[in-house]
């Protein structure tokens, strides 16, 4: 048994198994995918990666199932190997290529069996006595073990909102995951929250609220991973990237393959070398936009098009950004009391409360080069039959000063 020491959790221990899997080169790549893409443009501490997340996961996954007496061995011996490699299927810059990646090849990250079924990954299975099939279940929460690592409140979750905070500096990343883990057990093949536990899965809430509106949707982020993403698919349409290749590249693959595109892929990389980012042409909430936007989530290309004809642009100048709608899944998370299980939104009016506000955190953006925002912004709103845009006020309205993006 050796030990390693993580900066969120202290000393992790990796047994054998664990420490044969650490050593493949699936696993070692993961030391080359950033956590949080490019939130690094705004927060300069955020360059963890998927490589500390995994072994952060695996540790609560062990620490959980130190609680769960009725699990038999072998069972907890696949729950801890199905949670370190449950990110192994992430490509370059994590969430950022992600939807890329499954529109050219149908396949998402934490669809892992044609990895851990092949190679020195499966080689290390095997010597272990462990089934690559019955890993990918867990992993896609198919299993009931599985809800520890993919359900409303898992691991998983635990792990990335505290390392998360901790990386960016971010002061709402506190989530009183001992408490959380200690309260959590099986009921009925269901993986529940004793009612002691309900004032930390409140502190989950609270974080990942915070931590959306703070670091996920940042404007920054949002603009920078739309161009990432956009210039991939520019290469992988110009013949200069295998979108197969690309799911097993690591971020400094992916850099070097854009910097030496010859298309409008290396012109935003450059763009995204140097922070000269698009601007904000329109940036809007849901209570501006109306529901009947998100129908355009579907047909983005058309929407970017459309609109860079009527601002008389060129359409590479315009990128359209409609999140989907907001949920947080952790609110279904069901909480055992003395006499019956109820939604974690039902037994905390806190939780219901901050299931309204969520949907504040929500914006659609419209972003372009800035000497093109106002005629893009215009012809934006026309587009989106944006008919009014409640005034945002900055920090430089009140203080009178100009702040930079």
């Amino acid at each position: 048994m050796k030990v390693v020491l993580d900066p969120v959790h202290g000393y992790i221990e990796l047994d054998e198994v664990v420490q044969e899997l650490l050593a493949t080169p699936q696993m070692q790549r993961l030391r080359r995918v950033r956590q949080l893409g490019f939130s690094n443009l705004v927060y300069p501490g955020a360059n963890h990666t998927r490589f500390e997340h995994s072994l952060g996961t695996m540790h609560l996954a062990s620490m959980l199932m130190k609680n769960l007496d009725s699990i038999d061995e072998d069972k907890k011996l696949e729950i801890r190997v199905a949670s370190l490699l449950h990110d192994i299927g992430h490509g370059p810059f994590s969430h950022v290529t992600e939807n890329v990646i499954y529109k050219y090849t149908r396949r998402r990250h934490d669809e892992i069996k044609e990895i851990v079924g092949k190679g020195e990954v499966k080689e290390v299975l095997s010597k272990h006595g462990i089934y690559p099939g019955e890993l990918a279940k867990h992993v896609e929460g198919e299993t009931s073990l599985g809800q520890i690592l993919s359900s409303e409140i898992d691991v998983d979750r635990m792990d990335y909102l505290v390392r998360d905070a901790h990386y960016t500096g971010v002061a709402f990343g506190v989530v009183d995951y001992n408490r959380l883990i200690n309260q959590m057990r099986f009921h009925e093949d269901r993986l529940v929250i004793d009612h002691g536990g309900l004032k930390a899965a409140e502190s989950l809430l609270v974080s990942r609220f915070w931590m959306n509106s703070s670091v996920y949707y940042h404007h920054v982020t949002r603009i920078s991973e739309a161009m990432c993403s956009k210039a991939v698919e520019h290469m992988i349409e110009d013949g200069e990237l295998d979108p197969f290749r690309l799911r097993q590249m690591d971020d400094t693959d992916l850099v070097s393959a854009m910097r030496n595109s010859k298309g409008h892929g290396g012109e935003l990389a450059r763009k995204l070398d140097a922070r000269k980012l698009y601007k904000r042409a329109l940036y809007i909430g849901l209570e501006d936009a109306g529901k009947g936007v998100l129908k355009h989530r579907d047909k983005i290309e058309r929407a970017e098009k459309e609109i860079a004809e009527l601002a008389g642009v060129d359409q590479q100048c315009v990128l359209v950004d409609i999140p989907k709608t907001p949920e947080m899944l952790e609110m279904k998370a069901m909480i055992k009391t003395d006499h019956k299980l109820v939604p974690l939104n039902e037994a905390s009016h806190f939780v219901s409360i901050l299931q309204e506000a969520h949907m504040d955190n929500w914006r659609m953006g419209v972003y372009c080069p800035k000497e093109h925002c106002e005629a893009v912004g215009k012809a934006a709103k026309e587009y989106f039959n944006v008919k009014k845009v409640t005034k945002q006020f900055k920090l430089s309205d009140l203080k009178g000063t100009e702040v930079k993006e």
